[in-house]
């Protein structure tokens, strides 16, 4: 798709002034953890402390303020994985209209609890379908059967020049921003955040990042339109969309310096840093911009570079599956499939000799129930450091353990574990 960005008329300046009585102005900090380990001038852009945890409230309200009275009258829907619906319930209830919120069956709790509090009784919350794409396909249908107003996500002008009110503070903060990396879900923060800088600061570089497991906007550059992926991974449910917005797509393949895919372990492991060293909650989606330093450390050297933090609704029950999954990706924890060699004391074999000092073993099971003693059993052990790994792997060869990887095959992976 081919567009004359001139012709767009998109002011993040004006959208400022309309929606600044609604939204909190986020803070842009300095962190000093992420700048000596990149030895970089790294600002975090702190969306997380908006007043609905996330940048969403920003386009929501700029679109949803801009209805006619008539418009407002009918009411409006929206289908969102919790940080739009927040932001539209908030909306809704500032400007006192009904709103109807389609969210996916597996949205966490938290998000839904509250998407209810910021609507406060002035919205309706149906949960359908398994993903944010599968979720909009009901919620169209329901706008057109109802003759209401549907305020999507991101495809639209509107919301578009709301989510570039994050880089209009962001220059009022810094004026000579050498980098932003930004994260994308449908396209709406990198299309605004873009195009904002394109007009003001054209020289600052603008790195669009998003989950490897949904790489939608890639796979969009690749095609060269947006294309609907068969299947993606829903763990950075705020980023999680099998399909970007075709507006979205022409502004962001014109004015993104790059788009790269971040694995979502890496993802988990930065939640938990940024916990641990800085006392800062936030979201799989929210952390996509920092975990992806370490994808451009090389670009952003002695550079001054913003990371946008664009939510921090992250649910206290996902901590033990955000730990797992950064101890795998970084290399800490392996799932094995174990076949005890026919001898006495094979497992206490295993236990003394093929493990090391340091190794612990944190899931053990037989496979076979009606096999114990010599049927396969799932062993799950984490290494004291990931350089304990190949050791670990020559003292099964060299006991005659037979042996699979569950972490090397995906389906057994997700199967077993």
């Amino acid at each position: 798709m081919s567009l004359d960005l001139t012709t767009l008329n998109i002011d993040s300046l004006q959208a400022k002034e309309r929606i600044q009585d609604v939204i909190t102005r986020t803070p842009l900090q300095y962190n000093i953890h992420l700048s000596e380990k990149y030895g970089a001038e790294v600002y975090l852009k702190r969306e997380d402390l908006q007043v609905v945890r996330s940048y969403k409230l920003r386009g929501a309200f700029n679109k949803i303020s801009s209805l006619s009275d008539e418009e407002r009258s009918r009411g409006v829907v929206c289908a969102s994985a919790g940080n739009h619906a927040q932001g539209v319930a908030l909306s809704c209830k500032k400007l006192n209209i009904k709103g109807v919120i389609f969210m996916p069956g597996p949205t966490p709790r938290q998000k839904i609890t509250q998407t209810e509090m910021w609507g406060n009784g002035n919205i309706e919350i149906i949960l359908t379908g398994d993903t944010f794409d599968d979720c909009q396909k009901a919620a169209l249908s329901y706008t057109a059967e109802h003759n209401m107003t549907f305020i999507p996500p991101f495809d639209d002008i509107q919301i578009i020049e709301g989510q570039g009110t994050v880089a209009v503070e962001i220059l009022e903060d810094q004026k000579d921003v050498d980098a932003v990396i930004v994260p994308i879900g449908g396209g709406g923060l990198s299309s605004g955040v873009s195009y904002h800088f394109s007009k003001h600061s054209p020289q600052t570089k603008i790195y669009g990042v998003e989950p490897e497991g949904a790489a939608s906007m890639l796979a969009a550059m690749e095609h060269g339109e947006p294309i609907e992926l068969d299947k993606i991974n829903k763990f950075v449910d705020g980023a999680a969309v099998k399909k970007v917005g075709s507006l979205n797509f022409a502004m962001s393949s014109q004015l993104l310096t790059s788009i790269k895919p971040i694995p979502e372990g890496k993802i988990c492991t930065t939640i938990l840093e940024l916990y641990n060293k800085d006392a800062i909650v936030v979201e799989p989606a929210g952390a996509l911009s920092i975990a992806a330093l370490e994808f451009h450390k090389e670009e952003i050297k002695g550079k001054k570079v913003v990371c946008i933090i664009s939510g921090g609704n992250n649910d206290i029950d996902r901590m033990s599956e955000i730990k797992e999954m950064s101890l795998l990706y970084e290399g800490f924890k392996h799932y094995f499939i174990v076949r005890f060699p026919q001898r006495p004391g094979a497992l206490r074999l295993l236990v003394t000799e093929v493990l090391g000092p340091k190794d612990d073993i944190t899931r053990f099971e037989y496979i076979k129930k009606t096999e114990r003693e010599r049927g396969p059993a799932l062993i799950g052990i984490e290494l004291n450091s990931p350089k304990d790994y190949v050791p670990l792997i020559e003292r099964f060869k060299a006991y005659k353990f037979d042996y699979i990887e569950v972490n090397k095959d995906q389906t057994l992976f997700e199967y077993l574990v």
